[in-house]
């Protein structure tokens, strides 16, 4: 597999392999002798494995590192936890730990190593809260040293809550939406994380991931959570205070039977812009509830996923939305896409993220 992954990567005109390790020890050594601008390993190695190789590596010689990852229980376990120790992306191993048909994920290695070569590592070293203190009051989070406004104030002038709270209905629901891509997992316990037990709103969230991994990402930030967070199941009803991820590999809707709102889950869609789920395909399914009231976010990642499902969104006029700033998204893509059309109401450092929702979402 070393040399499957070194033979595409050299083929790229921009892209030169400076060495390779046979296991995480070795691995160590070679990033702090070579210094190399992008790393992919396995998670899976001999001596010492990937997620400790990572760890170590993160902690004396960051860089961004892309991972390999096999498909079964464990292994989707442990990538969760190689986002949460500072990963950047996965690739999904089409053939178990030994995967010789590793040409059918080429495409895929080499976009994401050429994505990773672009990210903020400072947003893969900061530390991710764990869980929001029991009898910690709604709105006293840890604030970095800046203010939002004086973070964002030469690029983005943010409409305060009061006059967003506006756009809302009074008398009908709100639903929270939040789309995501690489660097989502770390994003999204960020956000999720400092939300209180009593939030009162149902989340959708579109982290682009493939099948076989988002169920463990569902339930690793269940557990840090005072929310509950699940994987979306077909057919289930649309509780407050639960937040959905959709299914890698299906496209999340919902639909209204009688007073109530239900998943729809739909893998017969092609994917768009590459992508199943997709965020476009979330906020048009939400476009066509408009007695709704939508408070969205968008997060870190590749691409423009999110755009047109917003401008479909914003013409029911009872829709606020809130963009991860380019100072802490690890990349700045999805939020550049929503900032440059003009479509956020909110720039927002991702640590400040959830303090801005609960200001919007107050009554």
């Amino acid at each position: 597999m070393r040399k499957l992954i070194s033979d595409y990567l050299s083929e790229h005109p921009a892209m030169e392999v400076v060495g390779t390790a046979r296991n995480g020890k070795m691995a160590i050594e070679k990033v702090k002798e070579l210094k190399p601008d992008v790393v992919t390993m396995d998670i899976e190695m001999p001596v010492m494995n990937g997620l400790d190789a990572l760890k170590t590596i993160m902690a004396t010689n960051p860089v961004p590192v892309v991972m390999l990852s096999s498909t079964t229980k464990i292994g989707a376990e442990n990538t969760m936890l190689a986002m949460e120790y500072g990963a950047v992306d996965f690739v999904a191993k089409p053939g178990g730990a030994i995967s010789l048909n590793l040409h059918e994920v080429k495409d895929e290695i080499l976009r994401k190593v050429a994505a990773a070569s672009g990210v903020q590592i400072g947003q893969l070293t900061r530390k991710l809260s764990v869980k929001t203190p029991p009898q910690a009051p709604i709105f006293e989070f840890n604030k970095p040293s800046q203010s939002v406004e004086e973070t964002n104030m030469s690029v983005f002038h943010n409409k305060p809550a009061h006059i967003l709270q506006n756009r809302f209905s009074k008398f009908e629901k709100t639903f929270v939406i939040i789309g995501t891509s690489t660097g989502g997992p770390r994003a999204l316990q960020e956000v999720l994380t400092r939300l209180p037990a009593s939030f009162g709103f149902p989340i959708l969230i579109v982290q682009h991931m493939p099948p076989g991994f988002t169920k463990s990402l569902a339930e690793r930030l269940d557990g840090l959570s005072e929310i509950t967070v699940k994987e979306a199941e077909d057919g289930e009803l649309i509780t407050d205070g639960v937040a959905y991820i959709a299914p890698g590999g299906k496209h999340l809707k919902f639909n209204k039977q009688g007073a109530q709102y239900f998943i729809s889950l739909d893998d017969s869609e092609p994917p768009r812009k590459g992508h199943r789920p997709s965020v476009d395909v979330l906020l048009e399914s939400a476009a066509k509830h408009e007695e709704l009231n939508y408070l969205t976010v968008i997060m870190t990642g590749m691409g423009y996923d999110g755009k047109l499902g917003m401008e479909r969104l914003r013409k029911n006029g009872k829709t606020v939305t809130i963009s991860e700033s380019e100072k802490t998204a690890v990349v700045y893509g999805m939020p550049r896409a929503i900032e440059e059309a003009d479509l956020a109401d909110q720039v927002v450092d991702v640590q400040e993220i959830p303090d801005s929702m609960m200001e919007i979402l107050k009554s």
